[in-house]
C-alpha cells in the first residue's frame, strides 16, 4: 500500500528530488585491490602514512655536488641511479652523477643538470657559474606530509587520485559499493536493435541509452531486458528485480493508457511516493520505494527517460555509490535564439558555448519533442525554461545545468 492518497498530485520538480533523496542511502563498504579501484568512490579518508618523498631526490639527471665548492673541476665518486643507494660522501672537489628521482647521496646539496656540464675521463666540468644550495633537489616531503588528509571520503577515485593512493600504498581500497540496478523496458512493440521491424513496432533504444548512463556514474547492472506488456509476466519480474536489486528502472508503462501496467503494479508491489511531476519531458515519472530499493518507473519517450534518469536518478545513484548528490553545476546563459516554453519547467537541450566576451551563450538543439532523441545529440547542456505566457528571446538570460564543459565556440 502506498503512503500517499493522493498520488496524482502534480509536484514540483525540487520536491521530487527532495523525496528521492530522503531514500538514497550510501551503501556499506568493501575492499577491492587497486587495480579494480579505478572510478570506485573512496570510502574512508586516505591520510598520508608517510612523508613523500621520503628522501632527498633529484629533479634532473646531472651530478650532485657541495654549492659551495666554486671549483669548476671535480672527481666523479659514482653513479646514484633511482631505486638504490651508493655508499659515498660528496665533499669539496667531489661529484656523484645522479638520475632523475634518485636520493641525493650524503654531503651533496645541489644537483647541476648535465647540460650545464662536460665530462673528463673521471672528472666533470661544472659550466655554471652559480650553484644555489637545494638548486634541482626535492626535498622530504615536498609533496604531502605524514599525516596529511590524502583524500577525503565520498572521492571518486580518477586517474590521479588512484595515483596517490598508490603513492601512499593503500592496496587494497576501501570503496564504497556499488549499486546493483536491474532496467526493464515494456511494450509489446519494442525489437532488439539488430531485429527487423515489424508493423506498428520501434526499435529498443531506451535501455541501451540508460545502460551507457549508469556505467558513466558507476552503476552496476545486474540484469537488462525487455518485458511485454502482460501483467502476470511483468509482476513476477518486477518482483524477482527488487529483491535482487539497489535500483530497479522501468522505461515505459506508467502514463494513462490501459496498458500502463508499471504504474498499476507499482501500487500492490512497494510504496509510490509521487507518480507527476510539475516538469517536462517526463512529467510521468513514478518513484517507489520497496525496502531499501529504490524505484523509479521513467516515461517511455526516450528522451523523457535520459532527461528524468539527469534530473533524478543520477543524483540518487550517485548517493547510494557514496559521493553525495553531486549536481550539475548551474550557469547563467545568454538566449542566443528563440525558446518557447511550455505549461512546465522544461528542460530543454541545448548547446552553451563562450562567447569572445567570455560569457555564456545558449541555443536549444532543434525540435524538443520528447521523442525526438536527436536532440540529445551533441549538447552539453539542459536549458532551465520556466513556464509563462510569451516566448524567451534571443538576448534573455537563463539557467543552464551543464552536462559537460562549455563549448570554445558556437
Amino acid at each position: 500500500m502506498t503512503a500517499i492518497n493522493d498520488l496524482d498530485r502534480m509536484i514540483h520538480p525540487q520536491e521530487a528530488l527532495e523525496t528521492i533523496l530522503a531514500h538514497a542511502r550510501p551503501l556499506g563498504a568493501e575492499s577491492v585491490p587497486i587495480g579494480d579501484a579505478a572510478w570506485r568512490v573512496l570510502a574512508m579518508d586516505l591520510v598520508a602514512p608517510e612523508d613523500h618523498p621520503p628522501f632527498a631526490a633529484s629533479t634532473m639527471d646531472g651530478y650532485a655536488v657541495v654549492a659551495v665548492d666554486g671549483s669548476p673541476w671535480r672527481e666523479v665518486l659514482g653513479v646514484q641511479k633511482a631505486g638504490a643507494v651508493l655508499d659515498v660522501e660528496v665533499t669539496d672537489g667531489m661529484a656523484v652523477k645522479i638520475m632523475t628521482g634518485a636520493p641525493i647521496p650524503p654531503g651533496a646539496d645541489a644537483v647541476v643538470q648535465v647540460e650545464n656540464t662536460e665530462t673528463a675521463d673521471d672528472h666533470v666540468i661544472i659550466h655554471q657559474d652559480d650553484v644555489p644550495v637545494g638548486l634541482n633537489i626535492r626535498p622530504i616531503g615536498v609533496d604531502v606530509k605524514k599525516g596529511d588528509l590524502i583524500l577525503p571520503a565520498g572521492t571518486r577515485l580518477g586517474p590521479s587520485e588512484l595515483g596517490m593512493a598508490a603513492a601512499m600504498g593503500m592496496n587494497p581500497v576501501p570503496v564504497y559499493q556499488r549499486a546493483r540496478i536491474s532496467v526493464l523496458s515494456t511494450g509489446d512493440e519494442l525489437v532488439e536493435p539488430g531485429d527487423p521491424v515489424g508493423p506498428g513496432q520501434i526499435r529498443d533504444s531506451n535501455r541501451f541509452s540508460l545502460l551507457a548512463a549508469i556505467e558513466a556514474e558507476g552503476g552496476e547492472i545486474v540484469w537488462s531486458g525487455k518485458t511485454p506488456d502482460e501483467r502476470p509476466a511483468l509482476e513476477q519480474l518486477l518482483r524477482e528485480r527488487i529483491a535482487d536489486s539497489d535500483i530497479v528502472i522501468t522505461s515505459g508503462g506508467v502514463s494513462m493508457g490501459d496498458l500502463d501496467l508499471v504504474k498499476a503494479l507499482l501500487v500492490e508491489l512497494a510504496t509510490v511516493h509521487f507518480r507527476r511531476i510539475f516538469f517536462k519531458p517526463g512529467k510521468p515519472l513514478n518513484f517507489a520505494t520497496s525496502g531499501n530499493t529504490l524505484i523509479f518507473g521513467l516515461p517511455g519517450n526516450p528522451v523523457s527517460a535520459l532527461t528524468t534518469f539527469e534530473l533524478f536518478l543520477r543524483p540518487a545513484l550517485a548517493v547510494l555509490n557514496g559521493r553525495g548528490p553531486s549536481p550539475r553545476p548551474l550557469v547563467p546563459v545568454v538566449l542566443d535564439q528563440r525558446a518557447v516554453p511550455a505549461d512546465r519547467i522544461e528542460y530543454q537541450r541545448a548547446r552553451v558555448w563562450v562567447a569572445p566576451d567570455g560569457t555564456l551563450h545558449a541555443a536549444p538543439n532543434g525540435s524538443q519533442a520528447s521523442s525526438r532523441l536527436a536532440s540529445f545529440v551533441g549538447v552539453n547542456a539542459l536549458l532551465v525554461i520556466a513556464p509563462r505566457e510569451f516566448d524567451y528571446e534571443a538576448g534573455e538570460r537563463l539557467e543552464a545545468m551543464l552536462l559537460a564543459p562549455p563549448f570554445a565556440s558556437a
